[in-house]
């Protein structure tokens, strides 16, 4: 678990940061998430809310960020609903701040975008094809968009994924893993890059994604829904979406049911073509493994801690599947 001395430090970054926005963005600060970034709430005098995320350290330089926020600008003019930044009292959307206590972190300021995450007991119907049809929408969007000259994000392909210089680190380092473990999942890496190389990179499968777009970071209000945390938005393959869709849940029995109900949104917007349905157990499990690296990055965290071991078994497991022809997803092409 993060220490007393970690939160207290961020929480004074974060209280510094606030200063360098307007003081009507200025109130009571509340840890809401600590995983990549730590992310607060901010209650001002008056009621109205606001998020601050305090960028982890070493991920992102200013100019992703600011590509983040680019992205975000574009998709609000088509109409979706996205975070909207807030400019600091120096006119830019991204401040730096930290001390000689706590070094310098990136930070940015959003709108509060009402809404509860749907209900996971929905997700057989509305939820997942909600998150489906939405997901479309962004990748309809990311194809025809035309990026600043700029632009940049993180790539995430088979090795910035699960290669020795992982953005998650590697995947060996996570917990509980033996050496029957190791070597299970080493097969399985082998036979998961033989089949991502022969699906390739054209532009129509490998664009610009979301990359985390699960039900945790959709907010439904009535009939609205949006679309929050774009902190990890890179290049990817689409179809990584749905596999993202699925993170920490790929062993659930109804697996099989979200994604159809997953793909039964998608295609009100768009048709995954039958290449993309045949590659998705093999998205999944890599999804699945890339998660995996991320449990040996963040040790003691809330997350890591309430997995234990127990999923790390079910991932071994989703690995022998997967090297027996059984993956995730493979329902859609054998007609099982």
């Amino acid at each position: 678990m993060p220490s007393g001395n970690t939160l207290e430090r961020l929480h004074i970054l974060a209280s510094a940061a606030m200063t360098q926005y307007p003081s009507c963005y200025q109130g009571q600060l509340q840890l809401l998430c600590l995983s990549e970034n730590a992310t607060y709430a901010i209650t001002c005098a008056n009621g109205r809310r606001y998020v601050l995320r305090v960028h982890r350290a070493h991920y992102h330089a200013r100019c992703a960020i600011a590509s983040e926020l680019a992205w975000l600008d574009a998709l609000r003019a088509e109409g979706l609903h996205v975070p909207q930044a807030i400019s600091g009292l120096d006119g830019h959307c991204i401040q730096q701040a930290g001390d000689k206590q706590t070094e310098q972190r990136w930070v940015v300021l959003f709108e509060w975008i009402a809404g509860t995450e749907p209900d996971p007991q929905q997700a057989l119907d509305g939820a997942f094809r909600r998150l489906g049809a939405i997901t479309a929408q962004l990748h309809q969007h990311a194809r025809n968009w035309q990026r600043p000259a700029d632009f940049q994000r993180l790539s995430w392909d088979h090795q910035s994924m699960l290669g020795p210089q992982g953005h998650w680190g590697p995947w060996q380092d996570a917990p509980y893993l033996d050496e029957p473990g190791c070597q299970l999942i080493t097969a399985t890496l082998k036979q998961v890059q033989h089949g991502i190389q022969s699906y390739g990179q054209d532009a129509q499968r490998f664009g610009l994604i979301h990359a985390d777009l699960r039900l945790a970071n959709l907010l439904v209000d009535g009939d609205q829904t949006r679309v929050i945390d774009f902190d990890d938005c890179g290049f990817g393959w689409y179809m990584h979406d749905l596999a993202a869709a699925l993170s920490f849940h790929e062993h659930h029995r109804d697996a099989a049911h979200w994604i159809d109900n997953w793909l039964h949104g998608y295609a009100s917007i768009a048709q995954p073509d039958a290449l993309d349905l045949q590659m998705l157990p093999t998205l999944i499990i890599q999804r699945r493994l890339q998660l995996l690296a991320w449990t040996g990055s963040h040790r003691g965290t809330p997350t890591v801690e309430g997995l234990g071991s127990a999923w790390v078994d079910w991932t071994l497991k989703l690995c022998r599947d997967y090297l027996q022809g059984r993956g995730v997803g493979s329902h859609l092409h054998t007609g099982s």
